[in-house]
């Protein structure tokens, strides 16, 4: 409608100027030279107007074959763009539909027609990846790092590279990489936190890990990692604070502080915990120094007190009482565990030598033993393997604190790493 209007005002506009020229009155003669002319005034103005309009022409054309091979490169460069912009587009479609010759054709064609964009790099990058030509992936990933303005992509996908072969330390100075390029990002903390625990770098998980994440864990894994005395001190000081009934951590935290020349406070962080959470390897950090028998049992009495009836505390105390001769204290304690529902082998295996020792028959007690329920040990609650030391992470499914010291059976099947740490555990 606008162009229609603008025409009919045009042709108004020479309508009327025709019209005003041709009604112009006068005539118009001049001498050039040997030359004389006269017109009337019309005439002259009408060729005065179409001088100019012949003129006009004439620069315009002239323009356009200045400006013609610039325009064909700018015609060919918006068919390069469509062309590229349909490759890419054919792209996604072929990686959505997990055709990877097609994907990774398609992409090549889109380098080719777009030049290497960060949307071009990207998705040759994952067409290969998915193709499982790691090295065209890895080549466009780092193309796509060494741009400022998509770094963070390629960043993350040699990442995950790194990730899916394993390489946890390059994986680790990526992730610095990236947080660099991208501080901040949630993800990356979280990927980052992941894989220091992968890596053992315990001192950077613990300073990755969120609010919520178990810190005790962390931090006895980091104080034992640590080579700075004072580090140490003050991360095993944090593990316990965290979570006094961890036994690991009461273990380090006592550690170095017996190392420090703090036995007291040594004893009482250890009593502490045995009064939360009793754990045989407490037991055998607090009476270690002692070496007289009959010391021992008395120190077992003082570790104990707190939480007497605990069937660690009844095993502890039959273990000295037996060490020391007093077989008839060794034997009440462990009849108090069996009357109160301890039904384990370690148990009756002790029973049986304390009868031995006392010369009674300890047949029943070593049948008892090969029936009775599993002694406790280190078990994931996230993948229910058993292991038999305690580690930060579940070497298994790498869940951060989830090793858990109990006697009660799995929700499934053990593992065969399950089943042959129980074999180790029974032999030892």
């Amino acid at each position: 409608m606008r162009r229609i209007l603008l025409v009919l005002l045009v042709g108004v506009v020479v309508l009327a100027l025709a019209w005003g020229l041709a009604s112009l009155p006068g005539r118009v003669s001049g001498d050039v030279g040997d030359i004389s002319f006269e017109a009337p005034t019309s005439v002259i103005g009408l060729g005065l107007l179409l001088s100019f309009a012949a003129l006009y022409a004439l620069f315009r054309l002239i323009g356009a074959a200045v400006r013609l091979p610039r325009t064909v490169r700018r015609r060919q460069a918006a068919r390069r763009r469509m062309s590229g912009d349909l490759a890419v587009t054919h792209t996604l479609l072929a990686l959505a539909a997990g055709d990877t010759g097609d994907a990774r054709r398609e992409a090549g064609r889109a380098r080719r027609l777009l030049g290497d964009t960060p949307a071009t790099l990207l998705l040759a990058a994952e067409a290969g990846r998915i193709a499982g030509r790691t090295d065209e992936a890895e080549a466009a990933f780092r193309t796509l790092a060494e741009r400022d303005d998509a770094a963070f992509l390629g960043l993350r996908g040699l990442l995950r590279q790194a990730i899916d072969r394993g390489d946890w330390t390059e994986a680790m100075a990526l992730a610095r990489k990236a947080e660099s390029v991208q501080p901040g990002a949630a993800w990356l903390r979280r990927e980052r936190a992941r894989l220091a625990v992968r890596a053992g770098e315990w001192s950077d998980a613990l300073a990755l890990a969120d609010a919520d994440a178990p810190k005790a864990a962390l931090a006895t894994a980091a104080a034992e990692a640590a080579i700075d005395e004072g580090q140490t001190l003050r991360l095993a000081r944090q593990a316990w604070q965290e979570d006094p009934s961890l036994a690991p951590a009461a273990l380090v935290y006592g550690k170095r502080l017996r190392a420090a020349g703090r036995e007291a406070r040594a004893l009482t962080v250890i009593r502490h915990t045995w009064s939360i959470a009793p754990h045989p390897d407490l037991a055998e950090f607090a009476l270690a120094p002692v070496i007289d028998p009959l010391a021992r049992t008395q120190a077992a009495q003082r570790l104990t007190e707190a939480n007497p009836t605990h069937a660690e505390s009844r095993l502890v105390l039959a273990r000295t009482a037996l060490d020391a001769g007093l077989t008839g204290e060794a034997k009440r304690h462990a009849e108090a565990a069996i009357a109160a529902a301890v039904n384990q082998r370690r148990l009756w295996l002790l029973l049986a030598e304390i009868e031995e020792a006392e010369g009674s028959d300890q047949r029943d007690a070593l049948r008892r033993a090969a029936t009775a329920g599993p002694d406790p040990t280190w078990r994931c609650e996230s993948c229910h393997t058993i292991h038999a030391k305690w580690h930060a992470a579940c070497p298994d499914c790498f869940t951060v604190g989830s090793l858990r010291w109990s006697s009660a059976p799995m929700d499934g099947p053990p593992t065969l790493q399950a089943r042959d740490e129980t074999l180790l555990i029974s032999s030892g």
